[in-house]
């Protein structure tokens, strides 16, 4: 870690509430006197980056997606991907049907006859390899999920001592140490030694949930002669506890092997960069020690983004210091502000759509998404933006200049599945592919939306921006959108007496801006319109005849 990361992480070392605001401010700061040297992460942006989720939890359990993202990887790069956030590759406690949280064997890509299966619910290892390889050669970035929070399908019982702890107050002991017994034991019989030959115990564990000699018992054990982890979010006491058995990422065995499997995977494989799961509930400091060292071992720089699902910006901006600035997170707020602004069905006051995000308040660190596979109808965290608001949505995290935008695979897809609510019973799900406006989003960040940016958030439905372009990409564009009611806005894009063209087609005829280069630019009501330059358009039309057409009006 430079120095620079250093400096930063010393001054986020408390974990206290009352300084996030100062922290803040710190982030900021620190940003500010560092931009020179943090320039290289900045201009990463310059080719205007896209990340895609490729997958949701009900992906078909067919063993086939690796073959698909093989078959799709180039259509994907020539539409504006240029990365993909790769589902758990490793076999999980559900074998085949498992969408991989349910982490069993890190080292078992479906190589092994483990969990009644030998493919995982994606495909086999070599189809992975191969896939990887093949999306690589596209020119498609990949980044591996890491479940490093708990693990889960032990082979046998064990026997410990452990403390019940109240799940909802893990500071408030429920009684005295206890034998209990408990799935802990992870000897990995399918693979055997091959790989590693670490056999997981109940003293690599700090906590579980379960007692065989009490199963109906309601509590979190926690090992004798341990404690939770520091470092970790602050709801019901303390959250380093969140299911199945929980690593104790402090015993050196565990830290051990889990930089061993980093460099494995990187000589296996062959990432480049990783998506980190449930991080709240992993002591803060150690993604820093992995990364350096995983960092070390492929000699060179990965990219790293981590789930913290809060809407507590002071807590994110923590995290971002904590870690030194070198990981991006989740706008988890940004994702609720569309969630609500959906849900308010043309009644939400869109000049606050960035407020409270990372997006405005963190730019520089914040992975910017509208729905995952946790927010999609029926999963843990439901809270779904619905459809008619996604193209909105999807402008707003495509076209601006602040964040790397994710795009979720069935708003790209479509998507249909069945499951069971909350409420116990069944529900059909459709989600609707937004391929069409995605596609044309997506070539409009890829050849426009460059350059300073001009907000005009000026109206409680209807609000725009415009981007100017660089002497490398000297395009303009102008971007106006509505949840309610259409309209127009004036806005400047320093073009004078140009004409310009709607890249959606919600709007058909073409603006022309006045001599001073502003233009009344419009869009239909609860819609988006994409506005560029009409000639410049005019010669990128071969690339435009695939994915999609474009029938202009002179």
């Amino acid at each position: 870690m430079s120095n620079i990361f250093q400096n930063l992480r010393q001054r986020f070392q408390n974990l206290d509430p009352a300084l996030f605001d100062e922290l803040k401010t710190s982030l900021s700061e620190w940003v500010e006197e560092n931009r020179a040297l943090m320039a290289r992460k900045e201009t990463s942006g310059e080719y205007n980056g896209v990340m895609m989720q490729w997958f949701h939890w009900y992906i078909d359990p067919d063993g086939n997606h690796w073959n698909r993202l093989r078959e799709q990887a180039s259509d994907l790069a020539k539409a504006g991907i240029t990365a993909l956030w790769l589902p758990p590759a490793y076999k999980a406690n559900g074998g085949g049907y498992d969408v991989g949280y349910g982490i069993y064997d890190l080292f078992d890509l479906g190589e092994f006859d483990q969990k009644g299966t030998i493919r995982t619910k994606y495909g086999t290892k070599d189809e992975y390899a191969s896939a990887v390889k093949t999306a690589r050669d596209a020119g498609l970035q990949i980044y591996a999920d890491v479940v490093f929070n708990h693990k889960m399908g032990g082979d046998a019982e064990e026997e410990f001592e452990a403390i019940p702890f109240d799940p909802s107050d893990r500071n408030r002991p429920l009684g005295d140490a206890r034998n209990i017994k408990s799935w802990t034991y992870f000897g990995f019989p399918g693979r055997g030694d091959k790989y590693s030959s670490m056999k997981w115990h109940w003293w690599h564990f700090d906590s579980v949930d379960y007692n065989s000699y009490d199963p109906g018992y309601r509590a979190v054990y926690r090992m004798k002669d341990k404690n939770f982890e520091d470092k970790v979010d602050l709801r019901s006491g303390n959250y380093d506890y969140l299911m199945g058995c929980d690593l104790d990422i402090n015993h050196p065995e565990v830290r051990g092997e889990l930089k061993y499997w980093g460099e494995w995977l990187m000589d296996t494989i062959g990432v480049d960069g990783f998506r980190l799961d449930a991080i709240k509930h992993i002591n803060g400091d150690f993604f820093n020690d992995w990364l350096d060292h995983v960092e070390h071992h492929a000699k060179r720089d990965l990219f790293c983004v981590g789930e913290y699902w809060t809407e507590d910006l002071g807590t994110l901006h923590w995290y971002i210091g904590n870690a030194g600035g070198r990981l991006n997170l989740f706008d988890v707020p940004l994702h609720y502000n569309f969630h609500r602004a959906s849900k308010a069905g043309g009644f939400y006051d869109m000049r606050n759509i960035l407020n409270g995000t990372l997006m405005k308040e963190a730019p520089l660190f914040a992975m910017t998404f509208v729905d995952n596979h946790d927010t999609q109808s029926l999963q843990a965290l439901e809270s779904v933006v619905e459809p008619w608001f996604k193209p909105l949505a999807y402008a707003v995290i495509l076209l601006r200049r602040e964040g790397y935008p994710c795009v979720f695979y069935p708003d790209y897809y479509g998507a249909h599945y069945k499951d069971r609510g909350r409420d116990g019973n069944e529900y059909e799900i459709w989600m609707d592919s937004h391929k069409l406006i995605l596609d044309r989003l997506l070539f409009a960040r890829k050849h426009f939306a460059y350059g300073d940016q001009y907000d005009y958030f000026d109206h409680p439905d209807i609000i725009g921006w415009t981007r100017i372009g660089t002497d490398q990409k000297p395009r303009a564009l102008a971007a106006i959108l509505s949840d309610g009611p259409g309209g127009s806005k004036w806005m400047e894009v320093r073009r004078p007496n140009t004409t310009f063209y709607d890249l959606t087609e919600n709007v058909k005829e073409p603006v022309t801006t006045n001599a001073d280069g502003w233009g009344e630019f419009r869009c239909n009501g609860g819609s988006v319109s994409v506005w560029v330059e009409q000639q410049t358009l005019k010669g990128l039309m071969s690339e435009l005849l695939s994915p999609f057409s474009i029938v202009m009006q002179d």
